[in-house]
């Protein structure tokens, strides 16, 4: 049975649990204390939720838990020259999957496993199913995999005899209790209650678990990494094969600088975008107009890196580059600050246009009316009442846009290059702390050389930066709200 249709089977339970529920108080003929539909949601909660919950934890525990029992089976002759546990651990993963995948189709392996005819067979099982491995399989590693794949298959039959009994328990229980007499308003709203402090729950400690997850890995860099190196060098240079030079200070420099081009873009068009589309575009005007801006926002990232790379940075190079119509040499290859920060800054446009927009038609009108009344003009009326007025949005506006700005990867990677430098030519080549960490965290090499964890301390301060921005921003609304209110 798979997880879908374990699900399907809890969503069926609980909606007949309702109707179970519903149809048990009707049925009796004393005064009710609740709505009848009172009743069968609180049957249906107690059927779906607790099994729900349940279901969600061993989905996440459950590869956790099995990952490390395999890991502390690794033996060292298992680990090939150059290699580490953790590649072995993947490989044993990808090797299940590949079984689970054979089968699927029928294969069936014969009891001894070292026989090289099966090897073979298996070989061309694992790579019909995708799975290619860079040698020949060791005995041993399969072995281990076929551990794996027995205690993975046990442990999704557990899990789903747990989330039934769960689910048919809380139906029995909720069931029984259910008479015309009971509070079943009062608990199913107590139900609701629970839910919505679960989901804020939720949310608190994902964020502290992201944050708590890159500082002990970060701890770890340290530990085999200067601190003094990491902050204060200006040089960035993994090697990993030792003798990394791996400082932040470049990184953090093209990060700033590209995010900066695309505010310098985004916000005055934007803004300018707002203020026209509130104050001064009629109604005709504002509903095709805003609803085009705002496509900007559903093109996917790399779309723009592409357009970046394939349209906009030969533009630019077309203009400055050697030969150029300007006739000058100031830029050598088509990716750019200017052309990660510019498409960059086309694409935050709407991000700033859509919230500022509606931010500004939120002032009260009884503001319009009071300056107009006082004889001011509809450009002293917007400049002098509307845009102090939704000033603390228009910032919160612009600090949204420049958290995205921040964390964009994939217009970095195809617009701005791979050059970690201190530049202040816009039309030369750079790069961000996002695009490093997706290139430190992707490859062959050991996770726990410094040239890996690397990524997780650069995490760690772009997120200590962002929440910095954050901090100094809600200090600004909160200072220029106390003079407004």
């Amino acid at each position: 049975m798979s997880t879908f249709t374990l699900f399907c089977l809890i969503v069926v339970l609980a909606v007949i649990g309702f109707f179970a529920g519903r149809h048990k108080v009707n049925s009796q003929s004393k005064p009710l204390h609740s709505l009848p539909r009172y009743y069968g949601t609180y049957v249906a909660l107690f059927a779906f939720i607790p099994a729900l919950l349940v279901l969600l934890v061993w989905l996440l525990a459950s590869p956790i838990f099995l990952g490390k029992t395999i890991a502390s089976q690794i033996t060292a002759d298992m680990i090939p020259e150059g290699g580490s546990a953790e590649l072995v651990l993947s490989d044993v993963s990808r090797i299940a999957q590949g079984l689970r995948a054979g089968a699927d189709n029928g294969l069936i392996l014969t009891e001894n496993i070292n026989d090289t005819v099966n090897l073979a067979v298996l070989a061309d099982v694992l790579a019909s199913s995708g799975v290619f491995l860079g040698g020949e399989l060791n005995p041993d590693v399969l072995q281990l995999a076929l551990s794996y794949t027995d205690a993975a298959a046990f442990s999704h039959f557990l899990m789903i005899c747990v989330v039934l009994g769960l689910a048919m328990a809380g139906f029995v229980f909720a069931y029984g209790r259910v008479n015309p007499e009971f509070w079943a308003r009062n608990r199913v709203e107590q139900t609701y209650l629970g839910v919505l402090i679960l989901a804020a729950g939720l949310a608190i400690l994902t964020t502290a678990g992201i944050v708590l997850s890159m500082l002990f890995e970060t701890i770890n860099f340290f530990q085999l990494h200067e601190m003094r190196d990491f902050f204060f060098g200006l040089n960035w240079a993994p090697n990993f094969h030792g003798d990394s030079e791996l400082s932040i200070l470049p990184l953090l420099w093209g990060t700033l600088y590209i995010s900066l081009v695309a505010l310098l873009v985004a916000v005055p068009v934007g803004l300018f975008a707002a203020i026209y589309l509130s104050e001064y575009a009629s109604k005709t005007v504002r509903s095709v107009a805003k609803p085009l801006l705002e496509v900007l926002a559903g093109i996917p990232t790399i779309v723009y890196g592409l357009f970046a790379l394939i349209t906009f940075g030969p533009f630019l190079k077309d203009w400055f580059g050697d030969g150029g119509f300007l006739g000058v040499n100031w830029m050598g290859d088509a990716r750019s600050v200017a052309t990660a920060g510019i498409v960059m800054g086309i694409m935050l446009i709407p991000f700033v246009s859509s919230l500022s927009d509606d931010i500004i038609n939120a002032v009260p009108q009884a503001l319009r009316d009071g300056s107009y009344g006082l004889g001011a003009t509809q450009s002293e009326t917007v400049k002098q009442v509307v845009l102090p007025a939704a000033l603390p949005g228009i910032v919160g506006a612009i600090l949204l846009a420049a958290s995205r700005a921040i964390g964009e990867t994939m217009i970095v990677v195809l617009g701005a290059g791979a050059i970690a430098r201190f530049t202040g030519n816009p039309l030369e080549a750079l790069t961000t702390i996002t695009t490093r960490i997706v290139s430190q965290l992707t490859g062959d090499g050991d996770f726990n050389s410094p040239e890996t964890l690397v990524a997780f301390a650069l995490g760690l301060t772009l997120f200590v930066i962002t929440l910095a921005l954050n901090i100094v921003a809600l200090y600004i609304v909160r200072k220029y709200r106390e003079q407004y209110e």
